[in-house]
């Protein structure tokens, strides 16, 4: 689902040139649910934009569902965003004007869904995350598990097979957090294939494998319990 071989990415600060990611190979079979775990500043948010296309390689390749990502223009990778990947991040980036159903429908606009399926797609997702009856709240009227629920709902409005999701328990209480992991089990049993990026080695422990990534390289890759 995801093949990643020999990347690296470097940034140019003003003269002096920051390697980020340092000749990384990864590779995440369909339906597995992995942990990447590292402190800050370790590279594990540039590794996970590199797998979402937002962003793009200095050298090395990233291959997403059989699709090489390397050399396509910014419209190409904007499709594979949409078609392929759901991401759901630690802020939530719900639209404070929007209510929760309206939230998970506005990707599905953006792909040209005609209303009825966008809100048929809206209902059963926020359905499938427990909020049935919360759809026409706005996220201020909601608890931060919630909305997170909300962002996850969204997040499977296109129906991708690939779910990023990027510290989805830092900004929320323990209880909501476990919620979400168990959310994310749920998601990865119904045949979708989690990336999961935290520092927290507890919550990395909830995925089926750790990748741990450090100074830029991968220090280490076990099933998660080894």
């Amino acid at each position: 689902m995801i093949r990643i071989e020999n990347l690296s990415k470097i940034y140019q600060t003003g003269s002096t040139p920051l390697q980020v990611l340092k000749d990384i190979s990864l590779h995440i079979r369909p339906q597995e649910f992995v942990a990447i775990i590292g402190p800050s500043g370790s590279g594990k948010s540039t590794l996970m934009n590199m797998i979402g296309c937002l962003d793009t390689p200095t050298s090395g390749s990233v291959i997403i569902d059989n699709h090489p990502t390397d050399r396509l223009s910014d419209d190409e990778l904007a499709e594979i965003r949409n078609l392929k990947v759901g991401f759901v991040f630690q802020a939530f980036n719900l639209l404070s004007k929007l209510t929760a159903l309206e939230n998970v429908e506005l990707p599905l606009i953006y792909r040209g869904t005609s209303a009825a399926e966008r809100r048929e797609k809206a209902v059963r997702f926020l359905k499938l995350v427990g909020l049935e009856d919360r759809m026409d709240h706005l996220p201020s009227q909601l608890s931060g598990g919630q909305q997170q629920r909300v962002a996850i709902a969204r997040a499977l409005a296109g129906e991708p097979p690939i779910i990023l999701a990027d510290e989805p328990t830092g900004a929320l209480d323990s209880k909501s957090g476990k919620e979400v992991i168990q959310l994310l089990h749920q998601l990865n049993q119904l045949g979708h294939t989690v990336v999961l990026i935290t520092h927290d080695l507890d919550i990395a422990r909830q995925a089926q494998r750790i990748v741990r990534i450090q100074d830029g390289m991968i220090v280490s890759d076990t099933k998660a319990g080894d």
